[in-house]
Parts: C-alpha cells; sequence; structure tokens
C-alpha cells in the first residue's frame, strides 16, 4: 500500500464528508462521468480493439485491446456502458455477457505471451443477470476470468472509475494494485439488491448504502484498495482532462515499480495481496 502522507490521510475522509454513501452511489452512477472509451483516448496512443471471445460470441459492453502507456505497449480492458440510449442497451448499461468475460480472458492470456502489462478500468453494476447470460455459462465464465487475470505473470493495474458491483466487477479486479477515483463505490452487490435481502425492499437503499462500506475511503481503509484518487469539485464529470491527468499521473507512477518485479513474484505478490483483504477492518472491528 502507497506510504501517506499525516496530510494525505487525514484528507481522504475530508474529502467525502459532505455527503453520504446513497449520495455518493449517485455521483458514482451519473452519465457524465468519462468511461473507458474516454480513458482510452485520452491516456492511451494507438490502440487496437480486439474482438471477439473465440467461442462464438462478440459482447460490447466490454472493450478490450492492446495499445501504448507512455510508449509502452500494454493490453487494456474496461467495461462500456454507452454514451447514449441506442449504446446503453447495446452494451447492456456496462453489464457484460459470459462472452465479454471470455474476451477478457483471451486478452488477458494474450497479453502474458507477449509480455505487455494489463490495465483495466471498472465501472459496471454487474454482470448481466438475464436467463440467456445463465444458460450460456455466466459463472463460469466469471471464475475463469477472475482464475486467469489471478495468474498472469506481468502487471495488472486496475482503476475503478464508477460504479464496481459485485463479481461482474471483480472479474477485471484481480490487479497488483487497485486504484478508486474518489467518488466511485465498489461492493459485492448494489444497495438496490442489500435491501432487498436484507428487508425485502428496495427503498431502503440509502440505509444500505451507509452499511456495506462501499465507499472509496472505507475501502482505502479496509485495505481493499490502494490509493483513493481525488476528483474535481462536484466530481469527475465536471472536469474530464484533470480526472485523466490525475488517472494517468497514478497509473505511471503505480507501473514503473512493478515492471521491475519478475513473473513470479508478481503473481505470488497478488495472491498475498487477496488472502489480506478485509484483515484491516476486521482487526477494526
Amino acid at each position: 500500500m502507497n506510504v501517506k502522507t499525516e496530510k494525505e490521510e487525514k484528507s481522504l475522509p475530508e474529502m467525502q464528508e459532505k455527503l453520504t454513501p446513497w449520495q455518493q452511489v449517485a455521483l458514482a452512477r451519473d452519465a457524465g462521468r468519462p468511461g473507458v472509451v474516454d480513458y482510452i483516448a485520452h491516456l492511451f496512443t494507438d490502440f487496437f480493439e480486439q474482438r471477439g471471445d473465440r467461442c462464438g460470441g462478440e459482447d460490447s459492453a466490454i472493450l478490450g485491446g492492446i495499445a501504448r502507456f507512455h510508449g509502452i505497449p500494454v493490453t487494456v480492458l474496461g467495461h462500456r456502458k454507452g454514451k447514449n440510449l441506442d449504446e446503453n442497451l447495446t452494451c447492456r448499461f456496462g453489464m457484460p455477457s459470459p462472452e465479454g468475460y471470455r474476451k477478457a480472458q483471451r486478452l488477458m492470456e494474450q497479453a502474458e505471451r507477449f509480455h505487455r502489462p494489463v490495465i483495466t478500468f471498472v465501472d459496471t453494476p454487474g454482470a448481466y443477470p438475464g436467463k440467456e447470460a445463465e444458460q450460456h455459462g455466466q459463472g463460469e465464465a466469471i471464475a475463469r476470468c477472475i482464475a486467469s487475470m489471478s495468474g498472469v505473470t506481468v502487471p495488472v493495474l486496475t482503476v475503478v472509475t464508477g460504479e464496481g458491483g459485485s463479481g461482474g466487477a471483480l472479474a477485471l479486479a484481480v490487479a497488483d494494485r487497485v486504484l478508486m477515483l474518489e467518488h466511485a463505490v465498489y461492493s459485492v452487490l448494489s444497495p438496490e439488491g442489500f435491501a432487498s435481502i436484507l428487508w425485502k425492499d428496495s427503498a431502503r437503499s440509502a440505509d444500505a448504502a451507509k452499511l456495506m462500506h462501499l465507499t472509496a475511503h472505507d475501502l482505502y481503509q479496509g485495505g481493499v484498495v490502494e490509493e483513493v484518487l481525488p476528483e474535481p469539485p462536484g466530481g469527475a464529470q465536471t472536469d474530464w482532462e484533470a480526472t485523466f491527468r490525475t488517472v494517468d499521473a497514478a497509473l505511471w507512477r503505480e507501473l514503473g515499480p512493478l515492471l521491475k518485479l519478475s513473473g513470479q513474484k508478481l503473481a505470488e505478490s497478488r495472491y498475498r495481496r487477496f488472502q489480506k483483504l478485509g484483515q484491516a477492518r476486521k482487526e477494526q472491528l
């Protein structure tokens, strides 16, 4: 975890003290926030999209391909929600199907074969829950994607840019370093789903959000993410350029040390990282 100064440690709760967790969720879902298409366009060069899972399907909800980051060849992946209603429907509002996760797995394995770091952008309510997705092996596709990502011997960096929901988000977030924008959220399921299960009442979503510890500050304190990236006043949607500069600097800062590690050390370190998840929160309780 990054070593932070006393001033930085104090600034994290101050950044979010005026917003309730439920307000944080609303901000994370704001349609005006930059998405993976925008991050790729502004942070990377020479992007070449790769489609298809090589099993007969393609899913627009996950965008992936090869590119250059500060001149370094990388594989970049992310959840795509779409910019208008037609795109939203095509991408199912960022909820991938099994074909999307199989595509992600294919690109990560390809990245390992050609020794390219992997950079992912997470922004999804969760995997698509439809009947057809289940028939096509949604659970298996997510599990295989997680397994592949956990074992690759190249650096893996993840940025949670908006909404990080359930295994659909985790499938692109088994990384050496997980960074999170200040107003993003990351949780095992949506507050609406949590409230429906716990109280049989989705109207209590605000209460659920408070209990779930899903804000960037909560997750940093719990050791789930390595760094909280500050957003412009009002959120990332108010100043895209400032957000891009912040994310670019953080990714470059984190990538350098990882490039110096051997593949086996990376995989072992990643495994230990996920073994320790939740320990900080348990000790606080």
